[in-house]
């Protein structure tokens, strides 16, 4: 008891009502920044709260596929680009194309087509192909032709750097 109350009576606080409510956030399994291809996937689908077998309906593959996927161990194939795309709603590995090797190998990634897949499309041999997207020179003026058309640029952009690396290489 304290000294200041009177023999025998207690000193009582009463506090008014009060509604005590705390806030927090909840950590969702979807709250992480993704830094490989496969979380990304696990990801979105997380979010949208679904299962592997419903993701891999939508990809044509088995669910421990897209387990895989998810975990590293395996990525999707060139034909599922597109798909991929179209399910996290943009390029989780986009592409800065500099040069017409990287633009051929970009737009076929886009596209989701292999290499002889993207040949057959322009109508050109499929070495030829491998061999532009390696770096080669695009030699035959028809051949440049159908690669600016492909990519969507000119044909002049397509000539000056043919002409370029034709020369670095010839002219030493």
């Amino acid at each position: 008891m304290s000294p200041a109350c009177p023999q025998g009576q207690r000193r009582v606080a009463f506090l008014p009502f009060v509604r005590i409510s705390l806030n927090s956030l909840i950590p969702k399994p979807y709250d992480f920044e993704p830094k490989t291809l496969g979380e990304h996937i696990h990801k979105r689908r997380l979010y949208l709260g679904m299962l592997q077998a419903g993701v891999a309906s939508l990809f044509g593959v088995s669910p421990f596929t897209i387990g895989n996927w998810e975990n590293g161990i395996t990525k999707p194939g060139i034909h599922h680009i597109p798909t991929l795309i179209e399910f996290l709603g943009y390029d989780p590995e986009p592409q800065n194309p500099s040069t017409i090797a990287e633009y051929l190998a970009a737009k076929r990634r886009e596209l989701g087509w292999t290499q002889r897949t993207a040949a057959q499309g322009i109508g050109v041999d499929p070495c030829s192909w491998s061999s532009w997207e390696s770096g080669g020179t695009i030699l035959l003026l028809k051949h440049r032709r159908l690669v600016a058309s492909f990519l969507g640029l000119s044909e002049c952009e397509i000539h000056i750097e043919m002409r370029d690396k034709w020369n670095a290489l010839h002219w030493r």
